[in-house]
């Protein structure tokens, strides 16, 4: 079964950083998509980037381009979210989530989810 697990969340301050992971059991991360998601309280769940099967491709949400970036390293079959020049509104739960093949802001094409890790930007 597949299961994803999420690390790297914590307390920052505003313009700091945090580098989340993703660690994928069972499935080779080259027939997958690995998407990044966060919802913050009381809003709704928000697609942040997602790499792709190719992994040619790489997508970011508007609001965090240019600050985050998202890699893999097949060998350790894990998914990283570099995170710079945090705000307070990138405050959220973050998840990781795959599917087969390619990416999609719709996190109901997900199959397979992490548990989630919290990130907080606060002075």
């Amino acid at each position: 079964q597949v299961q994803l697990v999420e690390s790297g969340g914590g307390l920052v301050q505003p313009g700091g950083s945090l580098r989340l992971s993703c660690l994928a059991s069972v499935l080779t991360l080259n027939d997958y998509a690995i998407g990044w998601f966060r919802q913050a309280p009381g809003k709704e769940r928000e697609g942040v980037s997602c790499f792709s099967r190719s992994a040619g491709s790489v997508y970011y949400v508007d609001s965090v381009k240019d600050r985050f970036t998202i890699s893999r390293d097949n060998a350790k079959n894990t998914v990283y979210l570099q995170m710079n020049n945090l705000k307070p509104d990138d405050t959220a739960v973050y998840y990781c989530a795959t599917r087969r093949w390619h990416c999609s802001w719709d996190g109901n094409a997900y199959d397979y989810w992490g548990q989630g890790t919290q990130v907080t930007v606060s002075s």
